[in-house]
């Protein structure tokens, strides 16, 4: 079997979820949900599909795909994805350590997946390991930025009354964790991602004190730069919050530094940003044999979620997914990204395991 074509796919879909509009990393608002799909195709008939990580990054992301990735994959047999992905990240390594080819080649990995998985007749989780045991996953509702407390309380209840079992905020005050836990009660599990928005220690010190009586299971990504992993130790050992972070990392070097300096107590890998599913499966395998606990990164809406939802399903203990809480005009992936009573079904087709609605797909496509 050959590649034969590698096509990045951008989409934006109108979505609601129960507020206004958030501003998107000083970039205007987020009035879209953006999606980077790769649709990668055989002569054999089978396609595949991947997701890359997009947002701000996406017009670069998109010369990736088509001007680097797709020229040097086309033409490669994608059954043997080892060989394949470890020959792309080596002739772009001055290039694709973190950031847009490595999103990318995380995109290619994902779609070489859903072929292989296709090909075979079995569901990725399957071709991992997993035993067949879950058949859904709970999901944490991940709120977009929503900026006064009001606003928090109400999408935070509105998170808790569709059955999620644990909401994660994107705020930057004790006062956003305040009316939040008052929203959703004392027994659901609540987050607060604040996207680096810190950049002094002491002051992380100080909140993270002031955040205690809420209870929250972790406080992910405090510190900025997001790297600087010796300043999160040291900040870790004077706090009582459990700490998390991982989205950004860019490789397996990545994993291997903030394991050791014991920076978080939860390492959370994109399969988006890392290099794809078999970069993120051998993160969580380290962090795992480093006695951290791995929870997968996922505000995704497209194939990225899905095939986090398989790695999920192939580790053997219970691990929450995340799911960006808002409802899409339309979905390209259909029901396979949709979350009911909190829960995520466990894809059972193979590959993947979802159909794409091609309908959807030209409706939305920007380009």
């Amino acid at each position: 079997m050959k590649i034969t074509r590698i096509e990045p796919i951008f989409l934006k879909i109108p979505y609601e979820h129960g507020a206004p509009k958030p501003a998107s990393h000083a970039m205007g608002a987020w009035d879209m949900q953006p999606m980077l799909l790769l649709r990668v195709e055989t002569d054999a008939g089978i396609t595949g599909w991947g997701e890359a990580f997009s947002h701000a990054s996406t017009p670069v992301t998109i010369s990736a795909i088509a001007e680097i990735v797709a020229k040097l994959a086309i033409g490669r047999d994608p059954t043997d994805i080892a060989a394949l992905m470890g020959d792309l990240t080596r002739r772009t390594q001055s290039m694709a350590r973190a950031g847009p080819v490595q999103f990318a080649l995380s995109g290619l990995d994902i779609a070489l997946w859903d072929i292989v998985g296709k090909a075979r007749g079995r569901p990725v989780w399957q071709l991992l390991g997993g035993s067949g045991a879950k058949q859904a996953i709970a999901a944490y509702a991940s709120l977009f930025r929503l900026g006064s407390p009001e606003l928090v309380a109400k999408v935070a209840g509105a998170a808790a009354a569709r059955g999620y079992g644990a909401i994660k905020l994107h705020e930057h005050s004790v006062a956003a964790a305040a009316s939040a836990r008052a929203a959703i009660g004392p027994d659901r599990g609540l987050m607060m991602d604040t996207n680096c928005f810190w950049d002094s220690p002491p002051a992380i010190v100080a909140i993270c004190k002031e955040l205690e009586p809420y209870d929250l299971a972790w406080l992910e990504e405090p510190l900025y730069p997001v790297d600087s992993y010796d300043l999160l130790a040291d900040i870790r050992r004077q706090v009582r919050v459990p700490f998390a972070a991982g989205e950004n990392l860019g490789n397996g070097n990545d994993v291997r530094w903030i394991c050791a300096a014991r920076a978080v107590d939860i390492v959370q890998p994109s399969v988006a940003k890392i290099g794809g599913i078999s970069a993120a499966w051998q993160a969580i395998a380290h962090i795992e044999a480093q006695g951290l606990r791995a929870v997968p990164h996922t505000p995704f809406l497209g194939p990225a979620l899905v095939a986090t939802l398989h790695l999920i399903a192939a580790m053997p203990q219970e691990v929450p997914c995340e799911h960006r809480f808002c409802d899409l005009e339309a979905s390209p992936l259909g029901d396979a990204v949709v979350a009911r009573d909190g829960q995520l079904a466990v894809p059972q087709g193979p590959g993947l395991g979802f159909a794409v609605d091609e309908a959807v797909v030209e409706k939305y496509r920007i380009g």
